[in-house]
């Protein structure tokens, strides 16, 4: 029996080949802190064994690695007009982590996948992305859960992230096996089924999809898959199980939004009718107890809203649009006080080529995310919406009291 070169190589990182219709596919579970890994994928695709190389990574993900500067090409504005700009932020402080990881263990995350770019790049072999889009998978998480396990998610994340101590050896090896969205989600997704369908397994559902997506007439003969160790498993058992002849269907099902809560949708106008009401309540009864409620929602309301921005390092104009624009735009759920708050931020302190350029080093460590007027913006958008949203509530609870004294 002949020996290929690919029998000789040293292999470190677990491995699974198989074979589907007429392609063998090697599956390599790489460690993403790791230079033994990337110094495998280097070897590997070397050998020669291999026609084609597929990749963890998402296109969005892809690209931000060829071009590290590409995001100094963002439109800020459309950023928060689409809302996008708390996908965005997400995606900032991941890289926040990741930088946090890097300066601990002297490797860069990922680095696996640097080098099956650069290497597959050289041999002028393909290269497939197969990973679903970080966006979407981030929102499907949120989707996930119940709503009101969303804010000890968020907070989880937000503490993760941002906390200055230093990376242990435990978040390490966590990452040695997954990839930076499961080591921060890890701890939730152990604890939840609905969690890790959406972070894990429909991850690995999506990735064989997409390579039976790319590799559907079998004109690839040897496939070198490289992915995270902790998708090793998922993945061969979802490549050899029964793929469709047309996978478009699926993916675009995995691509798609968990539907959310339809009442959850008629809640910001309930409350809107609820204050109205209650104003209207107040005026019949009284001027004085109606010019009152007003004036209390208009402090409650903006004050919180203006302290978001106050909190987000905000110009003092911004503040003070915030504070008027927050007691509006609460009674006209199709606008938010954070999208105005934010015009206006970008308005009084327009970010500069240098803020786009320096952002992701800027939002590497914490006071950065205050110095770049980019992420301060988001910043800016995400604390104003929430300082709002939580004067809506108070305020509306204020005025219900009220009412029930005045009664």
């Amino acid at each position: 029996m002949m020996t290929s070169q690919l029998d000789t190589l040293s292999s470190d990182g677990p491995r699974k080949i198989l074979h589907k219709y007429n392609t063998e596919y090697t599956l390599l579970g790489t460690a993403h802190v790791s230079k033994a890994s990337a110094d495998e994928v280097r070897q590997l695709i070397n050998s020669g064994e291999f026609d084609a190389v597929a990749i963890e990574l998402c296109p969005a993900r892809f690209a931000s690695l060829k071009d590290p500067d590409a995001i100094a090409n963002l439109d800020l504005f459309q950023v928060i007009k689409q809302g996008k700009a708390g996908m965005v932020a997400a995606n900032l402080a991941l890289g926040s982590f990741q930088q946090r990881v890097a300066e601990e263990s002297g490797i860069a995350p990922g680095e696996e996948m640097n080098a099956a770019i650069e290497e597959a790049s050289e041999k002028n072999l393909p290269l497939l992305v197969i990973d679903r889009d970080v966006g979407i998978t981030l929102k499907r998480v949120y989707r996930s859960v119940p709503w009101w396990q969303r804010a000890g998610l968020i907070a989880g994340l937000v503490g993760s992230l941002f906390s200055r101590e230093k990376v242990s050896p435990e978040e390490i090896e966590k990452l040695k096996q997954g990839d930076m969205l499961e080591s921060t989600f890890s701890e939730f997704a152990a604890d939840s089924e609905q969690l890790y369908q959406a972070l894990i397994a429909e991850r690995d559902h999506y990735m064989a999809l997409r390579l039976a997506q790319e590799n559907g007439d079998s004109k690839y003969k040897k496939v070198l898959v490289i992915v995270g160790a902790g998708h090793l498993k998922g993945l061969a058992e979802n490549l050899n199980g029964h793929l469709p002849a047309n996978p478009n269907e699926q993916l675009e099902v995995l691509r798609s939004l968990p539907p959310s809560n339809k009442w959850l949708k008629y809640v910001p106008w309930l409350i809107v009718a609820l204050i109205l009401t209650g104003f209207v309540i107040g005026f019949s009864r009284d001027t004085g107890l109606g010019t009152q409620m007003v004036v209390d929602w208009v402090l409650i309301n903006g004050g919180l809203s203006a302290l978001g921005v106050l909190l987000a390092g905000g110009h003092p104009l911004t503040l003070l649009t915030a504070f008027i624009a927050a007691p509006l735009t609460s009674l006209n759920p199709t606008i938010g006080a954070g999208f105005v708050a934010a015009a206006a931020e970008i308005f009084f302190r327009k970010p500069t080529v240098a803020d786009f350029s320096q952002l992701r080093q800027d939002t590497a460590n914490l006071k950065g995310w205050w110095r770049n007027r980019v992420s301060r913006t988001l910043l800016v958008f995400i604390l104003a919406t929430l300082g709002s949203a939580i004067g809506t509530y108070v305020g509306g609870f204020h005025i219900f009291g009220q009412l029930t004294q005045a009664l």
